[in-house]
């Protein structure tokens, strides 16, 4: 894909200083910029790769006063990061843009496929599927029996999903994640061993989700496991049985949320969060990564870190508690000492 500073200038209205007929076909950072490759700059601590940077166009921001000359073609714009971030969004689109049927496959002839698809190679859909229209399924997904998928959904290539499962529309799921799987139920006996507690509810993912990576998405016991709409997770993320994830709530890598766990919306959880089962977590709690959340939060709005955690700023008071205490163990010993010392002259 080759595109020249005028076709960029008026994809992002914006004006051209250097030669409009200047082409790129790849993106750079400045700093790495190469003959035919499209950079920016906006961050000021980056200014100085401007006037050495190979990289043939280089998206600037109006505001711009250069000191010396520059060998790149310049496409001013209000907002430099921006326009970078549209065009990045752009060039994805067109390399995921990609339509038909490739061989081999396998397609229940009860699966009902919408308009536009593109379904890689090795994918098996199963009995009853439903696929939307503009879907994308790429090479190695499993889609099994009465699974749901709305439209513009793009699973990427490994995906599996389990029976009865219902995937809205706009949702993005990577590879290796796997939704559907059996929720971790099991029923002791009297002689010490398990016996598996059947999982018969599903998962249902609300519209504009996005799924990371290796990221499991446990079915329920019964009823439902649900992402409401807008949720993004991170890779490598747990979802226990029967867990409700609240709108536009957001997790870092290798979370865990154990079963029947009620997140509320807009709720943001760093990487490395345990949360225990039955517990609810109100809307616009924000966890410090690697903490421990064993009980409910009830106020909204708050910080909580540390494990067991308590409120962020109680916990970093704690914290420096902490590494004080091998110093006052040392004057509390030297206390000790004195005091006995003292007794002695008493007596």
């Amino acid at each position: 894909m080759q595109f020249t500073a005028k076709d960029i200038a008026f994809m992002l209205n914006g004006t051209v200083e250097g030669d409009p007929l200047a082409v790129v076909n790849h993106l750079a950072k400045i700093e790495e910029g190469a003959t035919g490759s499209l950079s920016f700059l906006a961050n000021p601590k980056y200014e100085q790769y401007i006037y050495t940077t190979n990289a043939s166009i280089v998206i600037v921001n109006n505001s711009l006063e250069l000191t010396a000359p520059v060998k790149a073609t310049l496409i001013r714009v209000e907002n430099a990061y921006t326009s970078f971030s549209l065009l990045l969004e752009q060039y994805n689109t067109i390399k995921l843009n990609k339509s038909g049927v490739e061989e081999p496959n396998f397609i229940h002839s009860s699966a009902k496929i919408g308009a536009e698809p593109y379904i890689g190679a090795f994918t098996y859909i199963s009995q009853d599927a439903v696929i939307g229209d503009n879907c994308r399924i790429y090479p190695g997904c499993y889609i099994a029996d009465n699974v749901k998928l709305g439209n513009n959904v793009t699973l990427f290539p490994g995906v599996k999903i389990y029976f009865d499962c219902v995937i809205g529309n706009n949702v993005v799921i990577h590879s290796g994640a796997i939704i559907g799987s059996d929720g971790f139920g099991f029923a002791p006996n009297a002689d010490g061993s398990y016996k598996k507690v059947a999982q018969i509810g599903n998962v249902i993912i609300e519209d504009d989700v996005e799924v990371g990576a290796n990221t499991t998405i446990d079915r329920a016991t019964m009823g439902s496991t649900v992402i409401h709409k807008g949720v993004k997770l991170d890779n490598l993320i747990q979802i226990a049985h029967n867990v409700e994830i609240g709108q536009d709530t957001v997790i870092a890598a290798q979370s865990g949320i154990s079963g029947s766990t009620k997140v509320a919306e807009n709720v943001i959880i760093g990487g490395q969060v345990g949360i225990v089962g039955h517990i609810t977590i109100a809307k616009g709690t924000q966890v410090q990564a690697q903490s421990g959340i064993s009980r409910n939060i009830t106020e909204e709005g708050k910080k909580w870190g540390g494990t067991p955690a308590s409120l962020y700023n109680n916990n970093m008071r704690s914290n420096i508690v902490v590494s004080r205490l091998p110093d006052l163990e040392k004057r509390v010993n030297e206390l000790e000492k004195t005091i006995t010392e003292l007794k002695k002259k008493g007596d």
